[in-house]
C-alpha cells in the first residue's frame, strides 16, 4: 500500500486550475499581478535595506518590521512569479516537488507573520500603555527570541504538514482548483483518508490563528483604551491613524486566512478561496511596507538621508 502512494504521488505533474474569465479579465489580472508583486519586493526591499542601515531605526518595533519585510518578500516570490507565467504562457502544469516546496514555503510564511503579527501588536502594546517599561520588557534579547520563535514554529509546522500531504495518495486527474499549491486544495484532491490532516488543519487555524488573532485583538484594545486618555487631541490622532492602519491590514490578512481555512467546503467555495487567497497573497504584503513604514517620518527620514529619496 506504502508503494502505492509513493507512486501514485511522485510520478505525474499537478495542474494548477487558476482564474477563470475571458482573456481581457486575464491581461488586467496578469498586469494587476505584475503590479503588486513589483511593488510589495521594491517596498520590502527598500525597509529592509533602510533598516539595516539606519542605527536610528534599531529599534525593537523596526526589527519585527524588517522580519516581516523579509518574510513577506519570500511569502510573494513563492507563489505569484509562478501564478504570471501560467497566465502568460497557459502552461499550467507544476511538478511534485516544486508544488510541495511551494506549499511547505507557503504554509511556513502565513504562521512566521501570524507570530510576528501577535509580536509586534504586543510591542505596540508595552510601547503605548506602559512605556517606562519598554525598554526593559522589549531587550535585545527578548526580540531575538520572539523573531527566532515566530520563524521556528511556522517553518517547523509547515514540515509537519507537508510530510502529512506528501503521503496522501492523489488519484488522476491531478487537478489543483487554485491559483498555487493550497493544502486545503492539496487536501481536496486526495482520493484517501484525509480525516487525520483535515483535524490538524482545524485545530491549527483554530488554536494557532485564533489565539494570535485574540492576542493581537486584545492588545490594540487596551491601546485604544490607552490612546483616549491622552490629553491633546492631535496626539490622539496620530496615534489613532497609525493604530488603525495597523488594524486595517491585520483584519485584511487573519480575516481572509481565518475565513479560507476554517469555512466548510461548498460548491462554490472553490472559487470564492481564490479571490481570498490573492487578497493576503498579493494584497497584504504590498500593503504592509506603506503601512507600516513608508507613512512613518522616521523611516522617510532615513530614506532621505541613504539617499533613496530626495
Amino acid at each position: 500500500m506504502y508503494g502505492n502512494i509513493i507512486n501514485e504521488t511522485f510520478y505525474g505533474d499537478f495542474i494548477l486550475q487558476t482564474f477563470s474569465g475571458p482573456q481581457s479579465s486575464s491581461i488586467v489580472l496578469i498586469l494587476g499581478i505584475f503590479l503588486m508583486y513589483l511593488l510589495s519586493v521594491l517596498g520590502n526591499l527598500i525597509i529592509i535595506v533602510v533598516v539595516c542601515s539606519a542605527p536610528r531605526l534599531h529599534t525593537p518595533m523596526y526589527f519585527f518590521l524588517c522580519n516581516l519585510s523579509i518574510q513577506d518578500v519570500v511569502y510573494v516570490s513563492t507563489v505569484l512569479p509562478k501564478l504570471l507565467v501560467i497566465q502568460v504562457t497557459q502552461e499550467t502544469h507544476i511538478s511534485f516537488l516544486e508544488c510541495f516546496t511551494q506549499m511547505f514555503v507557503f504554509v511556513a510564511c502565513v504562521d512566521t507573520e501570524y507570530y510576528l503579527l501577535g509580536f509586534m501588536a504586543f510591542d505596540r502594546y508595552v510601547a503605548i500603555c506602559i512605556p517606562l517599561r519598554y525598554s526593559i520588557i522589549m531587550n535585545k534579547s527578548v526580540c531575538n527570541t520572539l523573531a527566532l520563535i515566530s520563524w521556528t514554529a511556522g517553518y517547523w509546522n509547515s514540515l509537519l504538514f507537508a510530510f502529512l500531504i506528501s503521503h496522501l495518495s492523489f488519484c488522476d486527474p491531478k487537478r489543483i482548483s487554485h491559483f498555487f499549491c493550497d493544502i486545503k486544495a492539496l487536501i481536496r484532491l486526495s482520493c484517501g483518508d484525509v480525516t487525520h490532516v483535515n483535524i490538524g488543519l482545524l485545530l491549527e487555524t483554530c488554536v494557532m490563528g485564533g489565539f494570535v488573532f485574540a492576542i493581537i485583538l486584545t492588545s490594540y484594545a487596551y491601546i485604544i483604551s490607552t490612546i483616549l486618555k491622552l490629553k491633546t487631541s492631535a496626539t490622539r490622532m496620530k496615534v489613532f491613524s497609525s493604530c488603525s492602519s495597523h488594524l486595517t491590514v491585520v483584519f485584511l490578512f487573519c480575516g481572509t486566512v481565518l475565513t479560507v481555512y476554517m469555512r466548510p467546503d461548498s460548491k462554490d467555495s472553490t472559487e470564492l478561496d481564490k479571490i481570498l487567497s490573492l487578497l493576503y497573497v498579493a494584497v497584504v504584503p504590498t500593503l504592509n511596507p506603506l503601512v507600516y513604514s513608508l507613512r512613518n517620518k522616521e523611516v522617510l527620514n532615513a530614506l532621505k538621508v541613504s539617499k533613496v529619496i530626495p
